[in-house]
């Protein structure tokens, strides 16, 4: 069938099933799925693949089985009562086959008093809906879902095989989602990641690590603060020293696809500090917890490395640290760049789909943060990643744009037609 009279067909087909859409979005919004608790939303999607006549299978992580993969990432969080699910389509096996991944868990709203709505409104102003995980990435996983669903009502039956995932855990690593499903066989030829990359073409990602360091000092009376050794003071050269090495970093490092993505190649940020445990007590610990990327031509051993230099460079200019050593802790995250070949023939079906819908080029980017795609390559699997347009994901008053939802809807869904092949 050409091009443009699938398109044609894919429009309409999305159009009349946008109200419902953006129906199921507010609904699903309104349920929390905070890391660790996606079960209730989880049902919610059941319900969906269940009316759509899809073959529903609940994958639930076995984290002792996952944790030799490479790609694994140890939370240290249960996965009790978490599922995956995988809504399968079946097709012709002899035909390319395809996941539309996306994730159910979100990030916690706090601080609730902040955002001028209620974070579960699920509330739709003009063109934009707003509330945590409207766009990261609730509106992605439903367009998955209406893309197939706008080509069975259009009468074209993918055929390939199709494969739906609602997974959870992306926003702590994905081992217990993405991973585990794709582990436990439910793969397929190429796989879209529908995160809200402004109707972009992401096909790479950063690696990240996860560290803290930790400073010890001696503690005293408050009354007596001249005899100990403040742990938090010594710890404020160390994080300077950090700071100077993400400016060096900004300064020289280049990777033009997370710069057009991100804004930078790559960064480090620190996120928690904690020092001491009384007030009136001169604190005798003190940990701060951080965060550093790097493209593609970097490896997370030289990373680690360049860490654990500054930390010492800067601690053996001073005589406590010097002779009480801060310790580099690597936890959490510990992931390689991801990296998509931009001429693969799944990118530029997806490119073309993009051309096709909107009238112009979609950009090829990159982004300086994690993915679910990054686990695509350990099973043989092209992937990219296209979504809606949103904005404050992660943080206040989050929303996604209601147009760019359809949009993507039409994306994927074409370049499932083109992909996959249809049969009438």
């Amino acid at each position: 069938m050409e091009l443009n009279t699938l398109s044609e067909k894919i429009r309409a087909a999305v159009d009349e099933l946008t109200p419902d859409l953006i129906r199921c979005l507010q609904e699903l919004v309104r349920i929390p799925s905070v890391v660790g608790n996606e079960a209730r939303a989880q049902d919610y999607m059941n319900s969906l693949y269940q009316g759509m006549g899809l073959e529903v299978r609940t994958v639930l992580p076995d984290i002792e089985a996952l944790r030799g993969h490479p790609a694994f990432i140890d939370t240290g969080a249960s996965y009790v009562g978490r599922p995956n699910l995988v809504a399968t389509l079946p097709g012709d096996p002899d035909k390319p086959s395809l996941i539309l991944n996306g994730h159910i868990d979100v990030v916690s709203p706090e601080p609730v008093e902040a955002w001028s709505r209620d974070p579960w409104c699920g509330e739709v102003e003009g063109e934009r809906l707003y509330g945590r995980g409207a766009g990261d990435m609730k509106a992605g996983l439903l367009a998955n879902h209406y893309a197939l669903a706008a080509l069975i009502k259009a009468g074209l039956r993918p055929a390939g095989t199709v494969r739906l995932m609602s997974v959870i855990d992306e926003e702590a690593g994905g081992a217990g989602g993405t991973l585990a499903c794709l582990a436990d066989g439910h793969t397929a030829d190429a796989m879209i990641c529908s995160e809200p990359h402004g109707m972009n073409v992401t096909v790479a990602h950063a690696g990240i690590c996860m560290f803290r360091v930790r400073v010890v000092g001696r503690t005293a009376h408050g009354g007596l603060a001249h005899q100990g050794v403040n742990a938090f003071g010594k710890l404020i050269p160390l994080y300077q020293a950090l700071e100077a090495l993400g400016e060096h970093r900004l300064a020289t490092v280049r990777y033009p696809l997370f710069e057009r993505g991100s804004g930078r190649a790559c960064h480090l940020s620190v996120g928690t500090v904690r020092a001491g445990d009384w007030p009136s007590t001169v604190a005798g610990e003190a940990v701060m917890e951080c965060r550093i990327s790097f493209p593609p031509g970097e490896t997370m051993e030289q990373i680690r490395e360049l860490v654990r230099r500054s930390i010492n460079q800067a601690a053996q200019q001073d005589p406590w640290l010097a002779e009480h050593p801060p310790s580099v802790e690597w936890f959490g995250w510990q992931a390689e760049p991801w990296q998509q070949d931009p001429e693969h023939p799944f990118v530029r079906t997806m490119r073309r789909a993009a051309r096709e819908i909107s009238g112009q080029e979609a950009p090829i980017i990159g982004r300086a943060s994690g993915i679910d795609s990054r686990f695509a390559p350990y099973f043989g699997m092209a992937a990219a990643c296209t979504g809606p347009v949103a904005s404050n994901i992660h943080g206040i008053d989050e929303y996604v744009e209601l147009p760019s939802v359809a949009a993507t809807c039409k994306v994927l869904a074409l370049t499932m037609a083109e992909w996959c092949g249809v049969r009438d």
